[in-house]
């Protein structure tokens, strides 16, 4: 059987997707129409946008030939997913997911995330001349011999840690004027730590995305804490590809000055209200723009089934589903894929 490679996108107000002759039209505002033949392409993905238009008889026959279809919000944010009422082979999966909370598996999987992480941040400092990790956080890590959660709690110290020095060395690659003091999430101020937080954010889409491809749990995590509202499992997956989107965030920022940000207000809680810094509308489009094209790089890591390249977010797709597979005992390991940076 071929991999279904072909994703079809739509983009702008007034586009249209719809079914003729056994293809699927794409119609934008102008009139201009492609076509994509049901029986010959090979296609995987259908994504609409808000302000696209579509048929009925085309969503039926996504369901029907088993092609995933996507909703996103203008900004690309996934909002729901059309799968076909067929598509019910997640049960073996996510069982072997809650198992792997109890046993050794999930022990493995913990450290592995964290591994990832260190690896990817290892590859960055390198990239550009920076001071590594040592060799004893990654052996600390392996020696570890607690249970979940305890495990859970020594890991998240471990990678806090470490990911503190990263960070203090990476930010003194942004420009010295938008350079920040330290990394913060939550409600930061900084038009540049707030940039990060929206990076990690696209980051998130797609992971989730890929997660729900491969019949995963995205709530159901084994390095982050499980909790109500908390997708545990992508905030896991997420660990091991941050360091692609810090190296873009750098590459990025080299073009971009004080101007291209601007304050705004908000409510930090009812009776309290603060400032913060984000990049301008415009340069907020044309970063997330830029974004979700460098998530078409391609990469040298080889391809599951063919081609010794491939994109990021075929990549993330592709670990989504070598997990699902561990879990299943279809792998005897499973140990996250590194982009080398160059």
């Amino acid at each position: 059987m071929k991999t279904k490679t072909v994703k079809i996108a739509l983009e702008g107000f007034g586009s249209y997707l719809g079914m003729e002759k056994g293809c699927f039209i794409v119609k934008n505002r102008e009139g201009n129409t492609e076509k994509y033949p049901l029986f010959e392409s090979e296609i995987g993905e259908i994504q609409l946008k808000s302000g696209n238009m579509v048929s009925t008889g085309a969503l039926a026959s996504c369901g029907f030939w088993g092609i995933d279809c996507l909703f996103l919000t203008q900004k690309g944010r996934p909002v729901a997913m059309l799968r076909s009422l067929d598509d019910d082979s997640h049960v073996k999966t996510r069982i072997s997911q809650y198992e792997a909370l109890k046993n050794e598996k999930g022990i493995h999987i913990a450290k592995q995330f964290v591994l990832g992480k260190l690896q990817g941040q290892k590859q960055l400092l390198k990239k550009y001349g920076l001071r590594n990790h040592g060799f004893s956080v990654v052996e600390k890590v392996k020696n570890l011999a607690e249970d979940m959660p305890q495990l859970r709690t020594r890991l998240m110290c471990i990678e806090g840690h470490y990911s503190n020095n990263y960070f203090i060395q990476i930010f003194g690659l942004i420009p010295y004027s938008l350079r920040p003091d330290s990394r913060k999430t939550f409600r930061a101020y900084d038009g540049i730590n707030n940039l990060f937080n929206l990076a990690y954010e696209v980051l998130s889409w797609k992971v989730q995305y890929a997660l729900i491809k491969a019949k995963l749990e995205p709530y159901l995590g084994f390095l982050h804490s499980i909790a109500k509202g908390k997708p545990s499992l992508i905030c896991d997956f997420q660990e091991i590809y941050r360091y692609l989107i810090d190296d873009f965030i750098i590459q990025y920022c080299r073009k971009l000055n004080r101007k291209d940000f601007i304050v705004k207000s908000e409510d930090l809680s009812t009776k309290r209200k603060g400032k913060r810094e984000y990049l301008n509308d415009i340069q907020t489009h044309n970063f997330v723009i830029s974004l979700n094209r460098y998530f078409e790089n391609k990469v040298d890591v080889p391809r599951v089934r063919i081609g010794e390249q491939q994109e990021i977010e075929t990549l993330i797709n592709e670990e989504a589903l070598l997990f699902a597979q561990y879990l299943r005992n279809e792998k005897d390991s499973w140990n996250p894929r590194i982009v080398n940076l160059f």
